[in-house]
């Protein structure tokens, strides 16, 4: 199967868990749900629930939890970037091709929105209804995995770091740290937390944790290059924002060749850790090389 249509069978069948799943915005509040659907089901690439899926598919069989633990990892995602988006933060307009949230739905409701849409992913993992079918112990790893990706040592942490390095002069070790907790926790606890739902032993968690680490750094030095490369039609946003914020990306720092090759030489070292696997992890593999070809 093209990457293409694993990549759109897997983003359909996340967007139906999500519509589903979270409360339709009749609810009460119904405000809140209105804008939390208003960014959950807003679109966008869905990679990080898909890898979530393509390593489980890699590992084994995957259990039926898969979807909600995966579709969780989507509502870290888009948590973060409605609050990215705040005044407070990266103060933007537009997040794929619509306006922000607090455009629509002002600051404190976008605030909660996010809040709600953190708390759901910890319900995704743990509602008895979903998980019935994973053991107790799993449950608790994955749990952890989500909360270490997406917390103060993870995606959170990396923000922190992104932020008071704005308009000052980072080397490359820092800017790397930065990344490492930014994007690529939150990549590598999906990856993770799919293994682990298909019963990956030591050395299959090993390959893939490693898998997920290059394509996590690949990802974000893609996301700098296209920030300088990309169109407002293209990136769903504003382009060239980070040079405007005075944020040190890989471009900056190597050049856009330069950081393209640095892209691509994480590529070429993720797919090297697959080898122990056979062709069941061959999305895994595409995707590796997908994350640095893309347009958006």
């Amino acid at each position: 199967m093209k990457i293409e249509d694993y990549l759109g069978k897997r983003r359909e069948e996340v967007d139906q868990f999500l519509d589903a799943q979270v409360p339709q915005a009749n609810t009460s509040p119904e405000t809140l749900y209105e804008a939390i659907r208003y960014s959950l089901l807003a679109g966008g690439k869905r990679i990080r629930p898909i890898l979530t899926i393509a390593a489980a598919e890699a590992v084994g069989t995957p259990p039926k939890a898969l979807l909600p633990v995966a579709c969780a990892f989507e509502c870290i995602h888009t948590y973060s970037l409605i609050h990215d988006d705040l005044p407070a933060m990266d103060n933007d307009d537009f997040r794929r091709g619509k306006p922000t949230n607090h455009k629509v739905y002002g600051e404190a409701m976008a605030i909660l929105a996010g809040d709600g849409l953190q708390t759901m992913a910890f319900e995704l993992c743990s509602r008895p209804d979903l998980v019935s079918d994973v053991e107790p112990s799993c449950q608790v790893q994955i749990i952890y995995e989500l909360a270490v990706g997406s917390g103060n040592q993870g995606m959170v942490g990396g923000q922190v770091l992104d932020m008071l390095a704005e308009n000052q002069t980072v080397a490359i070790g820092d800017l790397q740290k930065i990344h490492v907790h930014k994007t690529g926790k939150l990549i590598r606890a999906s990856v993770r937390a799919g293994a682990l739902l298909s019963g990956a032993n030591d050395t299959q968690l090993e390959h893939l944790t490693g898998y997920a680490e290059d394509i996590g750094l690949a990802f974000q030095i893609a996301d700098d290059v296209l920030n300088v490369t990309g169109t407002r039609e293209e990136l769903g946003k504003d382009a060239n924002t980070d040079a405007e914020r005075g944020k040190q990306t890989y471009p900056s720092l190597y050049g856009l060749e330069g950081a393209k090759k640095l892209a691509l030489d994480c590529v070429d070292r993720a797919i090297q850790r697959l080898e122990l696997f056979d062709d069941k992890a061959d999305p895994l593999r595409d995707i590796a090389r997908y994350v640095v070809i893309r347009r958006s």
